[in-house]
């Protein structure tokens, strides 16, 4: 594993210390607006601020529409959704990183990748950890919310094996490909699954209007930009495994800022969990964490 500058190695801890506050930012802001009106105005602004990266590509569009759908507007959306419905971030915040796990099942089925033994034992322990935090009675009554944000770990997996199938392009083109396919099709979504969604935007604070400019600016924007930027510049194995920090933080930013609980169970199933994922990453040499 190659040494990472100390300049490189603080700006990857304030990008996991940005994902990890984002999920609490964004409990705020579906607090004040609905769940998938809110993940539409995230991406219409991450889509006017990309507008300059847009570049068209004849023979790719179809494939570039999928991979907005699967890592954009469904993985937030159910993201989003889970989040809406849920008590405690913690829960939620572990729950995401199964999309590591997912990620390396479906490289198995779909890539013929092979996958050996300390793998298949941090798959296991990922899933066990989950099973674990959803038997504990805190978790067990929001199990919906539960299921929402695996269905969206599943969802963004799916959408990191079609993106190997996409023509070279820079990071900052494909998030702006994602950003305008995403928020039409998810203001549609809105519209015919929610309502209240005037009430919302007419009732919505400072905070609400403040979460939604974070998701989008600091989290999609700067954090993601950032990732890529270290990614070419190191290697995979070097930079992914430290990005299971990001749910560390919302653990302790739900405790701190929201008073969720930490149950020993959580504490426990969320440790097996980060330890199987963390298992995962440092075998893994062809998936990245997307981070939310």
């Amino acid at each position: 594993m190659i040494a990472i500058a100390p300049r490189h190695f603080l700006l990857l801890v304030g990008i996991t210390l940005i994902w990890g506050l984002n999920l609490v930012v964004a409990k705020v802001g579906v607090g004040d607006m609905t769940p998938v009106l809110f993940t539409a105005l995230r991406f219409a602004v991450l889509a006017v601020l990309l507008l300059p990266f847009l570049r068209w590509h004849r023979e790719a569009m179809g494939a570039i529409i999928v991979v907005a759908l699967l890592v954009g507007g469904l993985h937030f959306a159910l993201l989003f959704i889970g989040l809406a419905r849920a008590d405690n971030i913690s829960s939620v915040a572990i729950a995401t990183q199964l999309g590591v796990p997912f990620a390396t099942l479906l490289s198995i089925a779909l890539l013929g990748e092979r996958v050996r033994w300390r793998r298949w034992s941090g798959i296991g322990l990922a899933f066990l950890g989950v099973c674990i935090m959803g038997f504990d009675p805190a978790v067990f009554s929001q199990r919906m919310s539960l299921a929402f944000v695996i269905g969206s770990a599943f969802i963004g997996s799916l959408g990191l094996i079609a993106i190997k199938r996409l023509p070279p392009m820079r990071p900052l083109e494909l998030q702006a490909w994602i950003a305008w396919i995403s928020w039409p099709l998810l203001l549609a979504l809105s519209l015919l699954v929610e309502g209240g969604q005037r009430a919302g935007l007419a009732s919505a604070g400072w905070a609400g209007w403040g979460a939604l400019a974070y998701t989008a600016i600091f989290s999609s924007l700067f954090a993601h930009t950032a990732y890529f930027f270290l990614v070419q510049r190191y290697p995979v194995t070097s930079i992914a495994p430290l990005t299971v920090l990001s749910p560390v933080f919302s653990v302790i930013f739900g405790v701190l800022l929201l008073g969720d609980a930490l149950t020993p169970r959580i504490a426990l199933g969320g440790a097996c969990t980060l330890l199987g994922v963390l298992i995962i990453t440092l075998r893994e040499k062809q998936f990245t964490d997307t981070g939310s």
